[in-house]
């Protein structure tokens, strides 16, 4: 169960869109208006853990055309979430505190969330802890993969929520919301590179 917990720790803390857009919400918006973002990234995720578990993600994304449709759509999704990070800090007048991404768009994030798919396919396929009862792993698995989840995301959206609480200079500020941009469209980048 110690190997099945440092494995979801270590791909949970490492970058992918969850992260990178948490930390990108909680630096352009702060904590609190990221605090619902988090919640869809949190259901979504589950939602997720659960089609990986049931095998409906293994039987939709086995059609190359759903695949190759959900691949363009998180590429795309990933790069409009990457330029209103970017530009949040700026003072373009059609990115204001109302169009904070919510619920629904971490939702959307994870159902297009190529890492979210790898990783939970990653831990609920190995890392085999009660071999003769699956119920009884499979809650497991998802308690612990939560217990950590949680904390992780938390700890991104808290940083982020520190940049913008330091009341960096705007010019700081928007070179930090650009940072976390190009991270995420690196993330897109590896992504294509993968697929190809």
């Amino acid at each position: 169960m110690a190997t099945f917990a440092l494995a979801v720790f270590l791909l949970l803390i490492t970058p992918g869109p969850g992260v990178l857009s948490i930390a990108g919400v909680g630096a352009a918006f702060g904590f609190r208006a990221g605090l619902r973002y988090l919640a869809g990234l949190f259901i979504g995720t589950n939602l997720v853990a659960l089609a990986v578990v049931s095998g409906l993600a293994a039987l939709v994304l086995a059609n190359p055309v759903i695949r190759k449709v959900l691949f363009v759509a998180s590429t795309f999704y990933l790069l409009y979430l990457a330029w209103r990070i970017a530009f949040a800090g700026s003072r373009v007048a059609f990115i204001e505190a109302q169009s904070q991404p919510g619920i629904g768009a971490g939702l959307l994030l994870q159902a297009i969330n190529p890492k979210a798919y790898a990783v939970n396919t990653a831990l609920f396929s190995g890392f085999v802890i009660f071999p003769d009862a699956l119920t009884v792993e499979v809650v497991v698995k998802f308690l612990i993969v939560n217990a950590i989840w949680v904390p992780i995301h938390l700890l991104w959206l808290w940083m982020g929520g520190v940049i913008k609480r330091l009341n960096l200079p705007q010019k700081i500020q928007r070179v930090i919301n650009i940072t976390m941009a190009l991270a995420l469209v690196g993330v897109v980048a590896l992504a294509i590179i993968a697929a190809f």
